[in-house]
């Protein structure tokens, strides 16, 4: 009989331990090691001809360098997300919260991917072959060259695979597929690792782009080890909120495009539609004439976004007053509240200070400082922002407006928009002309953002 052992792995490094450590020695992280009980069965499934390539250590000069090709899709925004399509042989996580909508979109891509002359095989270890058709027939993503499998033996999925050779595979999701070998049960951090290795293997060796579906913790992170995610060539969460209709697709590493992308999508009874200027859909609610909102021209990745910020000052009755925000840095917003009251002379210790960025959005570049300052101070004045001025700049800790880059890329996207004027740091007003029928204003220090936009 197999000797039956326990074992214990920390869930963010997989670090292996014979014994129980309340403080990881590979990682220093506290209380993450769990323990799994192991038995090792030796079987034909990992004698497969697929790990035996034989290749030889070649000289990095003779080796060919070109291009990565790539398969686009006709879904734009993903495209843009991945770095201009699929790269064949890549092997991608895809991640976020239940009910979000990522089976909806993968099961969009395969369609996509069949119209393009692709074979897709779509395995799927949480729901029934006749579930995946209802929703098919929902999406209207039927096609002859897309094939289902309810399968969570890793054998009988490579054997599907071996059988219809496809050009694309989805697995969704990695925490429902086990690998008989390994006596762990199915999610755990040895199957989770065994099989991603398998299936990065089957990836490389026969060149199939390969997606994996993963589930995220209560904190929002990817389920299992977090050598999980440094062994895959892309991570992507999917975003958003159960209250709103739009979905964003981050990068949140790549191997074969940026990291700073982000796909943005709305949900309706088709499926996923994408959205092909974000700007106008958060702007679309955007009350005017109101004090502590203001509009700030950011950029994700390569594309600007133009997204309103709201700010609410009140007077506390409580010793320490609350500092509360929603789509941006909690500390970011504090440094910059703590900017107000040395130089602008704002006195906000006994005021709670509430930011939220309209829609949803995450905002995590420094340039959202000037618009997080001028919505602060136009709440705790009562004093509204003009309803056609947008804002940017990063903000120093003496009061000083820093500058930022791809400014001419904003400063269009909001002249597009119809805005009339920009307050934006001097310093990255050189090196470019402004285009007609804009005004753009620069800036030095925060008093003189202030007084042009609340006078």
């Amino acid at each position: 009989m197999a000797k039956v052992k326990t074992k214990f792995y920390c869930t963010e490094c997989g670090y292996e331990t014979a014994k129980w450590y309340g403080k990881c020695p590979g990682c220093s992280s506290w209380n993450t090691m769990v323990e799994e009980t192991q038995t090792v069965v030796k079987t034909q499934g990992m004698q497969s001809p697929i790990f035996h390539t034989k290749e030889k250590p070649q000289s990095i000069i003779h080796i060919e360098s070109g291009k990565e090709p790539r398969v686009q899709t006709n879904i734009g925004e993903l495209n843009r997300v991945l770095g201009g399509g699929f790269v064949p042989g890549s092997l991608i996580l895809v991640g976020g919260d239940p009910g979000i909508g990522k089976s909806t979109l993968l099961l969009q891509t395969s369609h996509a991917l069949t119209v393009a002359g692709l074979k897709v095989l779509y395995v799927s270890g949480e729901e029934s072959v006749r579930q995946t058709r209802l929703r098919a027939d929902r999406l209207n993503a039927l096609s002859e060259s897309l094939f289902v499998l309810c399968e969570t033996n890793l054998e009988q999925i490579e054997e599907a695979i071996e059988e219809i050779q496809p050009d694309f595979l989805v697995i969704d999701s990695i925490q429902t597929v086990y690998q008989p070998s390994v006596a762990s049960a199915p999610g755990s951090v040895s199957q989770v690792r065994e099989c991603t290795t398998h299936f990065m293997r089957i990836a490389k060796v026969k060149g199939i782009a390969t997606v994996l579906v993963g589930h995220v913790t209560k904190e929002g992170a990817i389920a299992g080890p977090r050598l999980l995610e440094h062994m895959v060539d892309c991570v992507l969460y999917f975003e958003g909120e159960r209250h709103h209709t739009y979905r964003l697709l981050r990068a949140v590493k790549n191997r074969f495009g940026s990291t700073n992308e982000i796909g943005i999508f709305e949900m309706q009874e088709t499926g996923l539609v994408e959205v092909t200027n974000p700007s106008e859909l958060f702007l679309s609610e955007r009350p005017m004439g109101v004090a502590g909102s203001s509009v700030v021209a950011s950029v994700e990745g390569t594309r600007p976004v133009l997204v309103e910020l709201q700010a609410l000052v009140a007077s506390t009755n409580f010793p320490s007053p609350r500092r509360m925000s929603t789509g941006v840095d909690h500390q970011r917003m504090s440094l910059i509240i703590a900017v107000l009251e040395k130089r602008m002379g704002m006195f906000l210790q006994n005021q709670d200070a509430y930011l939220n960025v309209a829609g949803g959005v995450k905002l995590d570049e420094p340039a959202v400082d000037l618009a997080i300052a001028v919505s602060i101070a136009s709440s705790f004045r009562d004093a509204p922002t003009q309803p056609y001025d947008v804002f940017f700049g990063e903000i120093g800790l003496t009061g000083e407006v820093r500058a930022v880059s791809r400014v001419e890329q904003r400063v269009k996207e909001a002249q597009k928009l119809g805005f009339k004027r920009v307050i934006m740091p001097e310093k990255s007003m050189k090196g470019w002309k402004a285009p007609k029928g804009i005004e753009i204003i620069g800036v030095n220090t925060v008093a003189e953002a202030l007084t042009a936009a609340l006078g």
